[in-house]
């Protein structure tokens, strides 16, 4: 009897142990991930942001684990959830698409490492000191997507030369991103000798009152920068055509989606960078060492379909600087 308990007992063991072991074996680093769109509308920027994490050697299920949050444009959840996630003991978060969200996380935590994707300036906006010397536990990348919307006035200006109006877009509840709009759009405008109207949405309903309200101002076009919009280009696209308000937005996929043009570095690729930086970081480097990185290739993208659906004739001159026209 007592030879049969022991073996049982030394089964049991047996058993156990390999369970233990392959636990402590299968044990993997955990990134935390906190947007303020959902999931759905993010698939491309994430699909750039995995395989960045592949060229690191690092992939979900397999040797790395993710936590996703996606606050679905309630911005006001996005501290807890940035508390929650610190209280996950997570290896690493990338966080952006809102700068108030690149905040929350920065106030959740001064030790756990960050990386972060941001149109706006991270230097003006006191996330890191410098671009070169990002210090602390915060590095990250940045598309410099305010100052780009003067760029993409000209564009448009130049597709379509006779207007003299057109509107900026921009999401009051997102203050940075807007702000920055208003601060650089009267640049081109003043260089251009043209009139700008500012439009204010953060939902469905105010972006489809701001096309309304822009069309009836008389402006030709309409420029937009801002990590919402880019979640709403269908619904954008389609009121594009519907009040023939030519619209460019701060993506490839914003064209592919129906938009007229594109001018700017490339959406899913600086995803893909933001990858890499964080499988980087889970290899043992530190934010404080990784320059933050800014786009070094502009893409001018037209969508032809769209253009002749508008009425607009695209100049041959045009299109022959483009690097990637949609027909």
């Amino acid at each position: 009897m007592r030879r049969r308990q022991f073996i049982t007992l030394l089964g049991g063991a047996a058993a156990a142990w390999p369970l233990a072991a392959w636990g402590q074996q299968r044990a993997v680093p955990l990134i935390g991930v906190l947007y303020g769109v959902s999931a759905a509308e993010w698939s491309a920027p994430m699909g750039g942001f995995h395989r960045g994490l592949g060229e690191a050697g690092y992939m979900e299920g397999r040797n790395v684990a993710i936590e996703y949050r996606w606050a679905e444009g309630k911005y006001d959840r996005i501290p807890t959830m940035a508390a929650d996630l610190v209280n996950r003991n997570v290896a690493v978060i990338l966080v952006g698409g809102y700068l108030p969200a690149v905040r929350a996380v920065m106030s959740a935590t001064k030790t756990i490492p960050i990386v972060f994707t941001t149109n706006s300036d991270p230097v003006a906006n006191g996330i890191v000191p410098s671009l070169n010397r990002p210090g602390g536990n915060v590095t990250g990348v940045t598309g410099l997507g305010g100052e780009l919307v003067p760029k993409r006035l000209e564009a448009l200006h130049e597709l379509i030369p006779a207007a003299t109006k057109f509107a900026v877009l921009v999401n009051q509840a997102n203050q940075v991103t807007a702000q920055e709009s208003r601060q650089h759009a009267p640049l081109a405008a003043s260089r251009l000798g043209l009139q700008i109207i500012f439009v204010e949405a953060s939902n469905e309903t105010e972006i489809e009152k701001a096309f309304a309200s822009a069309a009836r101002q008389g402006a030709a076009g309409l420029v937009a920068d801002d990590a919402y919009f880019e979640s709403q280009r269908d619904q954008i696209a389609a009121l594009s055509l519907r009040n023939r308000l030519p619209a460019v937005l701060g993506s490839r996929e914003s064209v592919a989606a129906g938009m007229l043009m594109f001018y700017g570095s490339d959406f899913v690729d600086f995803y893909r960078q933001a990858g890499v930086y964080v499988g980087r970081i889970l290899k043992g480097e530190k934010p404080a060492d990784l320059p933050v990185v800014q786009p070094t290739k502009f893409d001018f993208v037209i969508n032809l379909k769209t253009a002749k659906a508008l009425g607009l004739a695209i100049p041959e001159a045009i299109l022959a600087r483009a690097d990637e026209v949609i027909e």
